[in-house]
């Protein structure tokens, strides 16, 4: 995983949820970064562990059934640029620098 700005374009994976008004957003960051994975098999783990933890709360009477299933989360290969700026596949750009 990685979080440092590149010296030269680097691709790599980010997990992206479908927002209504932002459209598709990476929904992991650290800092005020956006978290690109290196491998897409490390993003495929990250939402396993997610869903396990909802699992968990659906078990614990925390979150309910439906809600627990639910994986809205996906993931799409990027290309991380010198200047932070994240392209995924589709032409999407991603600010490096994030509003909270």
């Amino acid at each position: 995983m990685s979080h440092r700005t590149p010296q030269k374009s680097q691709d790599g994976f980010c997990i992206l949820i479908d927002t209504l008004c932002e459209g598709p957003v990476p929904i992991i960051r650290i800092d005020d970064r956006y978290l690109v994975f290196d491998t897409e098999l490390e993003a495929q783990k990250e939402i396993a562990d997610d869903l396990m933890t909802r699992l968990q709360q659906f078990m614990d009477g925390e979150r309910d059934f439906d809600d627990a299933m639910t994986v809205e989360e996906y993931i799409v290969p990027v290309t991380v640029h010198p200047d932070g700026v994240i392209v995924d596949e589709a032409g999407n750009r991603f600010d490096p620098k994030v509003d909270w």
